[in-house]
């Protein structure tokens, strides 16, 4: 499709305030490119010095994303997923500190051959080598690349020059789209330019000149207000776009196309415009949400379900499949450290289906535990996930086996049934980051089983991040006493699901599903899990 020579590098940067929505941005512009034919991918460049979000509490910065080859990554990367149904990998998210952990391997192996290793070049041209990585082997027409943090911020400036740079070597194939802030003054009465023109400023003086405006803003923007800002920050005003607030963010894709924003870029870069494309499963797809009628009422339980993005993938997952299921979510997050014994009918009362989310650590396990024992007691649809699942197998040992004293031996290692025991390759790890069982994994489900019958299939490949297993050495007591082991990882023998099979819905898994569902394609076990809760629904 490309009719111009060489790969095209969009670099997406924000101003004024974080949390402007530039993945989104970089998300919908992706799939409107993709749309046209041309063959994209996205990658974002956070400015703190972790390594990778994976040692990072969700409390600091949200979900923490797994990709196909086991890296964990900013959360964007899932809505670059969800949007674009590609897969990422490790070269699609970059930190600052794995900038300087690899030029500092290469100084230490005497790569600099003595030379003093500085911030410019050193750490620019590694940057500037893993911008372009993607890009180098002709897969990709368009390689986006979504620069974290705002413009100004100390953290941003060796990225923000390595773009200067580029824009400068790639020419014509390089642009930049900043996303800015457009505020509403209430007392005033009207929205102010300011801010933007002060962060287009702060881009100009470190060498940039942005290509595409984005302004993000509560209400759409009159004319007038896009030609000054046309005028006072050297754009044209084609190329200045505004993204107002729509009912969701799947909407954005369509607002964007409806300003042309594709066009302009196609433009900028020396190719084609064509016909403009029709987006006829997103749009039915958006048609589909807006025409749902009935609910399904559905809780996540889980210890961070005050945090917006905490859970991001399971929400998005969940919504997807009661949308394709002409469904409309509600969905409640509820806090697994409130529930306790006492008041655990009357927090899950009224729920149609039931997530018990993923996690680590003590806090908050007990209240899951509660929530299995009634979900399990009162055949209300449940989908376990990762910690989900252990926390399954853990009240069923406790609650039916009788061995109240079952735990794993991430709360407890001296317990005498360990249900759940710590991974045999995890034994001697040290290090916390980057060293669980990380990735996709291919997973083989028993024939004639909900989780089967979900999939469609008995062969199928998911993500998992986990540090702990269940212990197989229990596997004869959990069958006896009616536990089904769906889904086993065929080169391993480690349980990959788990499901009663005398309840209407009640399946446990030890990996991440939620990881793999995209908008087009939503994962088949939401999909059953969905349908079961609305089932459970349309009963009462």
């Amino acid at each position: 499709m490309n009719t111009s020579s060489g790969t095209k590098y969009i670099f997406v940067t924000g101003g004024v305030v974080s949390s402007l929505g530039k993945g989104i941005v970089a998300a919908s512009l992706g799939k409107l490119l993709q749309a046209r034919g041309y063959r994209v991918t996205i990658q974002k460049f956070d400015p703190y010095i972790n390594i990778d979000p994976g040692t990072l509490n969700p409390y600091e910065h949200g979900e923490c994303y797994v990709t196909t080859d086991g890296h964990e990554a900013d959360l964007d990367l899932g809505h670059y997923e969800r949007f674009l149904n590609i897969s990422t990998t490790r070269a699609n998210n970059i930190t600052t500190g794995r900038i300087y952990q690899n030029v500092i391997q290469k100084e230490r192996r005497g790569d600099y051959l003595g030379k003093t290793v500085q911030v410019v070049p050193h750490i620019t041209d590694e940057i500037k080598r893993n911008v372009k990585l993607l890009g180098s082997k002709g897969e990709f027409d368009f390689v986006i690349t979504e620069i974290g943090g705002t413009v100004g911020d100390i953290e941003s400036l060796p990225f923000l020059e390595s773009v200067r740079q580029l824009k400068w070597e790639l020419g014509a194939n390089c642009l930049c789209v900043h996303l800015t802030y457009i505020p509403f003054i209430a007392a005033a009465g009207e929205v102010k330019t300011k801010p933007t023109q002060h962060s287009v400023k702060h881009l100009q003086e470190v060498g940039i000149q942005p290509d595409i405006l984005v302004l993000r803003t509560e209400h759409e923007l009159k004319e007038d207000i896009l030609a000054k800002v046309a005028l006072f920050c050297n754009v044209p005003v084609e190329a200045v776009v505004q993204s107002y607030d729509v009912p969701t963010i799947y909407e954005v894709p369509l607002v964007l196309q409806e300003q042309k924003m594709d066009e302009v870029i196609l433009r900028k870069v020396g190719l084609e415009i064509g016909e403009k494309p029709e987006l006829k499963a997103w749009k039915d797809f958006l048609k589909m949400k807006q025409e749902a009628k009935d609910e399904v009422v559905i809780g996540l339980v889980g210890k961070y379900v005050e945090l917006q993005d905490a859970y991001k993938s399971i929400d998005e997952a969940l919504q997807q499949a009661a949308i394709y299921n002409n469904r409309k979510l509600v969905l409640k997050h509820i806090q697994s450290e409130r529930i306790d014994e006492a008041n655990v009918a009357k927090t899950l009362k009224g729920l149609d289906g039931i997530v018990v989310a993923p996690g680590f650590g003590t806090r908050g396990v007990d209240g899951k535990l509660h929530t299995l024992k009634y979900a399990r007691e009162n055949d209300i649809p449940m989908l376990g996930i990762c910690l989900g699942m252990q926390c399954t197998m853990i009240e069923f040992a406790r609650n039916v086996l009788g061995w109240t004293d079952a735990n794993t031996t991430e709360i407890d290692p001296n317990t005498t049934h360990k249900v759940i025991d710590i991974m045999e390759d995890q034994k001697s790890v040290i290090n916390l980051g980057g060293t669980m069982r990380l990735g996709s994994y291919k997973c083989h489900l028993t024939q004639g089983t909900k989780i089967a019958e979900a999939y469609g299939s008995t062969d199928i490949e998911e993500r998992h991040r986990h540090r702990f297993e269940f212990n197989n050495k229990y596997k004869a007591d959990f069958e006896a006493a009616g536990v089904i082991f769906s889904g086993h990882n065929p080169d391993s023998g480690l349980v990959e699901a788990v499901e009663l099979p005398d309840k209407k819905w009640y399946v446990a898994v030890q990996y991440h599903p939620e990881y793999n569902s995209t908008v087009v394609k939503p994962n088949p076990l939401f999909m059953s899990f969905v349908r079961a809760s609305i089932a459970e629904h349309d009963s009462k």
